[in-house]
């Protein structure tokens, strides 16, 4: 490197390592005046999900199951929006990640996803969880409509802001 700055091989292998066994996608590590970015891309989100959903987190509770929740319509495969990025963010329907955490569709490993694409969701009910410091936090839809878009899948880390789904 032309500014001098060494790194530990070992060091980087073990970052990249630690983004395999995550599933993350980007690691940083910043130390005084060296700064260590680590980073892979995702391949493309199948259309449909196949065989079981990703197991959660060992040690984690699932969060209760809603007694009164709407009906889910009838069951179809969760299909993910190819373009997450094309969405206006001033969207009407578009449901944003109020937290910094990981996503989940359903409430429990096997269970069925609380949303589906094309299903129809009232207002207040719970549409996915999103763990944050070992709480399952219940998003609930801002309005009734029907699911256009699914734009994360089980076990997604999501920010602040992100785009989650599109309710029409």
């Amino acid at each position: 490197m032309s500014n001098g700055i060494t790194f530990d091989p070992e060091a980087i292998r073990a970052l990249a390592q630690i983004l395999k066994d995550t599933d993350l996608t980007e690691i940083e590590l910043v130390e005084k005046d060296s700064r260590i970015r680590v980073a892979r891309s995702h391949p493309p989100a199948a259309l449909a999900p196949q065989g079981p959903p990703m197991a959660w987190p060992a040690g984690m509770m699932a969060a209760p199951a809603m007694a009164a929740a709407a009906p889910l319509a009838v069951a179809a495969p969760v299909a993910l929006a190819a373009e997450p990025d094309a969405l206006d963010p001033k969207h009407p329907g578009l449901v944003t990640s109020p937290m910094v955490g990981v996503a989940y569709l359903s409430p429990e490993p096997g269970a069925a996803p609380f949303i589906t694409l094309g299903g129809k969701v009232a207002q207040g009910q719970t549409v996915l969880l999103i763990e944050a410091m070992k709480t399952f936090n219940q998003i609930k839809a801002p309005k009734a409509g029907t699911v256009t878009r699914i734009l994360i899948e089980t076990g997604t880390p999501v920010e602040y802001g992100e785009p989650l789904l599109v309710i029409e």
